[in-house]
């Protein structure tokens, strides 16, 4: 059985894997992982509207991967820890993995 600790870590990796759990907000972490950006220009990146972008950035602060500061009227983020693109370099390798393994059987079934 798990000790609390252990249980409460697990939750809270869960909060943060449910807040980059979504196309648009992966697209953002990759974009910021080359340095803070404003919404505009992120907006504009992920071919969105701020108004939803701004939703979105305001799930990933609040869930701690996500900091920012203002510049005048603009509002700047940045991902508090570059790490979580390394999660995703590691998601990508499975996904070659998952499509070697299928061109494998492809190849296979012919």
């Amino acid at each position: 059985m798990l000790d609390k600790s252990k249980q409460l870590l697990f939750e809270k990796q869960a909060e943060i894997a449910k807040a980059i759990a979504h196309p648009l907000r992966i697209a953002i972490v990759n974009f910021l992982a080359d340095g803070e950006q404003c919404v505009c220009d992120i907006a504009e990146y992920v071919g969105a509207e701020r108004s939803n972008v701004s939703r979105h950035l305001s799930i990933m602060l609040n869930s701690g991967l996500l900091d920012y500061r203002k510049d005048g009227l603009k509002v700047i983020y940045r991902l508090k820890c570059a790490c979580i693109v390394d999660f995703f370099e590691c998601v990508t390798s499975v996904l070659r993995e998952q499509a070697e393994e299928n061109q494998k059987l492809l190849t296979a079934l012919k």
